[in-house]
């Protein structure tokens, strides 16, 4: 599988290459914005890690760009631990936000996650809640109609919450469909991917009434 990393920290790239490659990864780099676009149109990697503060083009920049023409997985490694900049990472169409310094196994968790393209139950079963259809089948969502796009990491959650409506998915069996592990941190990923659908897909996302937070336990899809 090829991964594109772009960083313009050498020592960070030089670390993540030798990890990655004895995890059988492809690995290529980039050393700013402006030549991951171009590396990512002519390389066509099946994965993009991607830093924020880069020369040339930044990262949230970079992502948008991208987004204009592949849905490529893209993950953002970045020593920014603001809430603000992940949900800007987030809204640009970036699927995941990993906060350095990171565990490498955290990273090849969610690499791994990103990298299964899982394909659904055969099966022509939807889930209706206020004006939102979703087709698990066909793995869409619409909304009054019109269609609703979703990363690959929001579906996933949407998904496994629309398999058990009514049922409380805890933080842990979500952290385990998500990244594969039980083990991999939360800090904090869950509830901002949370929030990314419920801006989506609540009538009033600041006062949800379909996807509801069960304090300190997980959260439960109200039909």
């Amino acid at each position: 599988m090829r991964l594109l990393i772009a960083d313009d920290d050498p020592q960070m790239v030089r670390a993540l290459r030798i990890t990655l490659a004895a995890h059988g990864y492809e690995v290529i780099a980039a050393p700013d914005g402006a030549a991951a676009i171009t590396m990512a149109a002519q390389k066509h990697p099946d994965l993009i890690l991607l830093d924020l503060g880069m020369p040339k083009l930044d990262g949230i920049a970079v992502i948008q760009a991208l987004r204009g023409w592949t849905s490529v997985p893209i993950i953002v490694v970045s020593g920014r631990t603001g809430s603000a900049d992940k949900v800007q990472a987030l809204d640009a169409g970036a699927d995941d936000f990993v906060t350095k310094p990171f565990q490498i196994d955290e990273l090849l968790a969610r690499l791994r996650a990103l990298s299964r393209r899982v394909v659904p139950e055969a099966s022509e079963s939807s889930v209706a809640f206020g004006d939102v259809v979703v087709d698990l089948a066909a793995r869409a969502v619409t909304r009054a109609g019109a269609r609703v796009h979703l990363t690959p990491t929001e579906w996933q959650m949407l998904e496994h919450l629309c398999r058990h409506p009514g049922a409380l998915v805890t933080r842990q069996e979500l952290l385990k469909e998500i990244w594969g592990s039980e083990q991999v941190s939360d800090s904090g990923y869950l509830r901002l991917y949370m929030s990314q659908l419920r801006k989506k897909l609540e009538a009033v996302p600041s006062e949800p009434v379909h996807l509801l937070t069960e304090q300190g336990m997980g959260y439960r899809l109200v039909l």
